[in-house]
């Protein structure tokens, strides 16, 4: 049985709703979790996506307040109540943070988890270092040399190639999830990605050109 592929973004709210239920489904699976935090605006703009502040008042409002309501009573979750007064800044840092510790031949699980929460539930700002810093030590993580090396050039790298995979292979949104190989875009396919850990849909994908 293979792990299952989990692209997404640090700063990503969907990706934080499903955060905890997506690992316990993992758990219970016996299934490993690959991270690939990847440029969600990179991502975005190659699948021909209207970035959110190009987006009409009514969506943004639809999918950053009744949808988000929903979702955090549904899962019990702690937030905000609102956009995070930081969501404008880069997640770059964090991103390359999180593949500094999979450079390291840890588990990422519990920092990824701790830097959604820590930008949706507390407003932290995962641009500002001293915050990622604090953020990565709740977890046991040394933040300062984890910045370090999210600077360095394979950490950058390695975020510059999961992006470029998550384009070829038509990821369009954060969190997508591949389970030997399907692909489930959005936490609400969670229903369907644990069914799918304990019998597979029938189909191909992606389909076959013809």
């Amino acid at each position: 049985m293979s792990d299952i592929e989990y692209f997404y973004s640090a700063h990503s709210a969907y990706a934080y709703f499903g955060s905890t239920r997506f690992m316990t489904i993992a758990s219970a699976a016996g299934r490993g979790i690959v991270h690939k935090p990847v440029d969600l605006y990179r991502v975005m703009q190659a699948c021909g996506s209207t970035t959110f502040k190009d987006r009409s008042l009514a969506h943004r409002n639809y999918f950053f307040n009744r949808e988000m309501e929903r979702w955090v009573q549904y899962r019990g979750v702690r937030h905000l109540g609102h956009r995070p007064t930081h969501h404008h800044h880069s997640p770059d840092l964090a991103n390359c943070m999180l593949i500094a510790v999979l450079q390291a031949g840890r588990s990422v699980d519990q920092l990824a988890h701790r830097l959604l929460e820590g930008h949706w539930a507390e407003d932290a700002d995962l641009a500002d270092t001293q915050t990622l810093i604090a953020l990565a030590r709740e977890v046991d993580e040394d933040g300062e040399a984890l910045l370090r090396a999210a600077r360095e050039q394979p950490a950058v790298d390695a975020y510059a190639a999961n992006t470029d995979e998550a384009i070829a292979r038509s990821v369009f949104g954060s969190p997508t999830y591949f389970v030997d190989g399907d692909m489930f875009y959005g936490q609400d396919r969670l229903d369907l990605v644990e069914r799918a850990l304990a019998e597979p849909f029938a189909r191909i994908w992606p389909p076959i050109a013809k």
